[in-house]
């Protein structure tokens, strides 16, 4: 399968890299490895997560508050956010 990051996606991710590195030393760059991690896990086991009611799947981090939702279409998995669990809660959904 193909995997696509959106542009508001990656911003999202660029931005708590860089949020996370200001607050501690090293903390954005473990934010970015755990996202690897995710976004890989993703790919080999795309529909693993439950398809959620408006038509999105999500995976959490562990160490963080936050997850990567996707959308799977035809065999492109679309990354469409990289959210705060805890913050604005689907603020993104119009994305999919």
């Amino acid at each position: 399968m193909t995997l696509i990051t959106i542009e508001e996606a990656e911003q999202e991710f660029v931005e708590t890299v860089a949020y996370y590195e200001l607050k501690e030393p090293g903390l954005g760059f473990r934010f970015r490895d755990e996202v690897a991690s995710v976004v890989d896990w993703i790919r080999q086991f795309p529909e693993v997560p439950r398809l959620r009611r408006k038509g999105y799947r999500r995976v959490s981090l562990r160490a963080f508050a936050h997850y990567v939702a996707y959308v799977i279409r035809g065999e492109t998995i679309w990354i469409v956010a990289v959210a705060h669990g805890h913050r604005r809660p689907e603020f993104w959904i119009d994305r999919i």
